[in-house]
């Protein structure tokens, strides 16, 4: 992906790649884009690229439901 491309040009030597900084350089890029500009990143991707993307996301939704759950039952127990 481009963007991906740019931004670790970008940064490569700035950031020690730990996940806060990661997760900051993101929020940072996504604060600054609308709707219709993530939809272009999106149709720019390949379909291997999309398939990652998906991918990618409905892990990180799984984990986010489980560490809810585990929460919730550590709260009740």
């Amino acid at each position: 992906m481009k963007l991906v491309d740019e931004i670790f040009e970008m940064y490569k030597g700035k950031i020690r790649g730990s996940q806060e900084d990661l997760d900051m350089i993101a929020f940072t890029i996504l604060e600054q884009l609308d709707h219709t500009e993530l939809l272009e990143m999106i149709k720019e991707l390949s379909e291997d690229e999309l398939a990652y993307f998906i991918r990618l996301y409905i892990v990180e939704s799984l984990k986010g439901r489980l560490e809810q759950l585990e929460d919730t039952k550590t709260f009740y127990h």
